[in-house]
C-alpha cells in the first residue's frame, strides 16, 4: 500500500500534471457540444430525420457514463496513469473513425467507440490529480479539472460554428487527433506512475446493476427534453428501470463484504455527500442557465450559431477569473461564503436575462453572463474540492468514479427539468416576441431554484489542512467507522 502512495506521489511539478490532464478531458468534453449544435447540418448531409441524427449525441452520452462506474477498478486494477493512456487512445481511434464515417449508422456506432474512451478520462484525471495533489494541493489539482467543465460548454459552440461554417463536419471530430496525440507523447513524461493490483477483484454483479442503471438514467433524462417531457414512455421508463437497478446496487454495496463497484458508503460522509447533493441540485439552477442561453440568444434575438458562441465568452472569461484567483487565495477562504458567494453572483447575472426584451443593447447580458462566470466556478470548483478532499488515497480511484456519475447524470437530470419547463411555457409559440414570456419565466424559475444550493452551502464544513501525504481527520474518522 505505502510503495503505490510513495509512486503516485512522485515529486512531479503540478502544473505540468495538469497540463496533461487538462489536454484530454477538454477534448471528450468539448466533443458533446461542438456535436451537438452541428445535430441540422448532419441531418441534411445524411439525408435523415433529426430524431435519427440525434443518435450521434445519444449513443455518445450512453458510452460515456456506462463505463465511468468501472473507471475505478480499472485505475485500481491496471494503475491509473496506464487506464487514461488507452482511454485517450481509444477516444483517438474513436475520433478518427467518425471523421471517416461514411454514413449515418457507421457515424452512431464510432460515437460509441469514442464515448468509452471518454467516459473514462474525467474521472481517471481526478485521480491521478487527487492523488499528486493531496489535500494541501486539492484546491489547486480541482481549478485544473474544473476548467474544462466550465469551458467547454462555451467554447464548444464557437469551435463547432466556426468548423461547419469554414471546413465540412468531418472536422468536428478530426479536431481532436492533435490535441489526443499530444496528451499521449506528454502522458509518460509527466504523470506520475502507479503500480495496479492485479488480484483485485471485480464486482461483476455490482457492474450487472450499476451500468445498465445509469446508461438508462442518462438516456431517460435526454428523452425527457421533448413535447411531453418526463410523461413520454422514452423517458420515463428508462428512468424508472435505471432508478430499481440503482437501487439495487446500493442496497448490494452496503452488504458486499468485499469492494463494491462504487462504495456508497462515502456518501454517508458530510463532506462527500453534501457535494454530491449540491452538485445535484445545482444542474436545476447554475447548469441550466448554460443550457438555456445559447437558445434565448438564438431564439429570442435572432443570432447565429457561431454569432452566439462569440457572446458566450464574457461568461468564460469570467470563470478563467475565478479560477486563478481562486488558485491564488480564494482556497483559504471559508468554503460556505466562496460558494453561497457564486450562487448569488449567479442569480445576480441571470436577472438581466430575466428583464430583457427581443431587441436592444446586448452590454448589460454580457455583464450578466461575465459575473455569472465568476458565480459558476465560485458555485463548483470548491464542492468538486471538498469532494475529493474528504476521500483517502485508496478511496480515490472509486470515489472519484461515484462523484462523476453524479456529474453526468444528476446535472443533466436538472437541466432537463428546466428544458420542461420552458417547453410548458412556450407551447406552439413561434415568433420572437411570443417566446420571450417563456424564456423569462424559465429565467425567474432558474432564479428561485439557486435558493436550494445557496441554502445548501451554509452546511459546508470548513476542511482542516492536512500534510500532503495524510488525508483529511474527517476522512480518517468516517472511514474508521465505515
Amino acid at each position: 500500500m505505502a510503495s503505490a502512495s510513495s509512486d503516485i506521489a512522485a515529486p512531479r511539478p503540478l502544473g505540468l500534471i495538469s497540463l496533461v490532464l487538462v489536454l484530454g478531458t477538454i477534448t471528450t468534453l468539448l466533443d458533446s457540444t461542438i456535436v451537438n449544435i452541428a445535430i441540422d447540418h448532419l441531418a441534411t448531409t445524411f439525408d435523415a430525420s433529426v430524431a435519427d441524427v440525434q443518435w450521434v449525441a445519444t449513443a455518445y452520452l450512453l458510452a460515456f457514463v456506462s463505463v465511468i462506474p468501472v473507471s475505478g477498478w480499472l485505475a485500481e486494477r491496471l494503475g491509473a496513469r496506464r487506464v487514461w493512456i488507452i482511454a485517450i487512445a481509444v477516444f483517438l481511434l474513436g475520433s478518427l473513425l467518425c471523421g471517416f464515417a461514411w454514413d449515418l449508422p457507421s457515424l452512431i456506432g464510432f460515437r460509441v467507440l469514442q464515448g468509452l474512451g471518454g467516459g473514462l478520462v474525467l474521472p481517471v484525471a481526478i485521480t491521478i490529480l487527487s492523488q499528486a495533489a493531496g489535500p494541501d494541493r486539492m484546491a489547486h489539482a480541482m481549478v485544473a479539472i474544473g476548467l474544462p467543465g466550465q469551458l467547454a460548454p462555451i467554447l464548444g459552440p464557437v469551435i463547432g460554428g466556426a468548423i461547419i461554417e469554414s471546413w465540412d463536419w468531418h472536422w468536428l471530430f478530426f479536431v481532436n487527433v492533435p490535441i489526443c496525440i499530444a496528451a499521449l507523447i506528454l502522458s509518460p513524461l509527466f504523470l506520475p506512475a502507479a503500480s495496479g493490483r492485479p488480484g483485485h477483484r471485480f464486482d461483476l454483479l455490482g457492474f450487472v446493476l450499476l451500468t445498465p442503471a445509469v446508461s438508462l438514467l442518462a438516456f431517460g433524462v435526454s428523452q425527457a427534453v421533448g413535447v411531453d417531457g418526463f410523461a413520454a414512455p422514452s423517458s420515463w421508463m428508462p428512468l424508472a428501470g435505471g432508478a430499481v437497478l440503482l437501487a439495487g446496487f446500493v442496497i448490494r454495496s452496503l452488504a458486499a463484504k468485499g469492494a463494491a463497484l462504487i462504495d456508497v458508503r462515502v456518501f454517508r460522509r458530510r463532506s462527500f455527500g453534501l457535494s454530491s447533493v449540491i452538485t445535484f441540485v445545482a444542474g436545476f439552477s447554475l447548469y441550466a442557465i448554460m443550457f438555456l442561453l445559447p437558445l434565448f440568444y438564438q431564439n429570442v434575438r435572432g443570432r447565429g450559431i457561431f454569432e452566439t458562441g462569440l457572446l458566450l465568452i464574457p461568461q468564460g472569461v469570467g470563470t478563467i477569473l475565478f479560477l486563478l484567483a481562486y488558485r491564488r487565495w480564494l482556497a483559504t477562504v471559508d468554503a460556505r461564503f466562496v460558494v453561497g458567494g457564486g450562487v448569488v453572483l449567479t442569480m445576480l447575472g441571470i436577472l438581466p436575462f430575466a428583464l430583457s426584451g427581443t431587441d436592444g443593447s446586448e452590454s448589460l447580458l454580457l455583464v450578466g453572463q461575465f459575473v455569472q462566470g465568476i458565480g459558476l466556478g465560485a458555485a463548483s470548483i470548491p464542492v468538486m474540492t471538498m469532494a475529493m478532499a474528504s476521500l483517502s488515497h485508496d478511496e480515490t480511484p472509486r470515489g472519484s468514479a461515484a462523484f462523476s456519475v453524479v456529474q453526468r447524470v444528476g446535472a443533466p437530470f436538472g437541466v432537463a427539468v428546466i428544458a420542461v419547463i420552458l417547453q410548458a411555457y412556450v407551447g406552439g409559440s413561434t415568433t420572437a416576441d411570443a417566446i420571450l414570456p417563456a424564456f423569462q419565466a424559465t429565467f425567474w424559475w432558474v432564479i428561485a431554484l439557486s435558493i436550494v444550493p445557496l441554502l445548501l452551502a451554509f452546511f459546508i464544513p470548513r476542511l482542516r489542512r492536512a500534510p500532503a501525504d495524510a488525508v483529511s481527520e474527517e476522512a480518517v474518522s468516517e472511514g474508521a467507522r465505515g
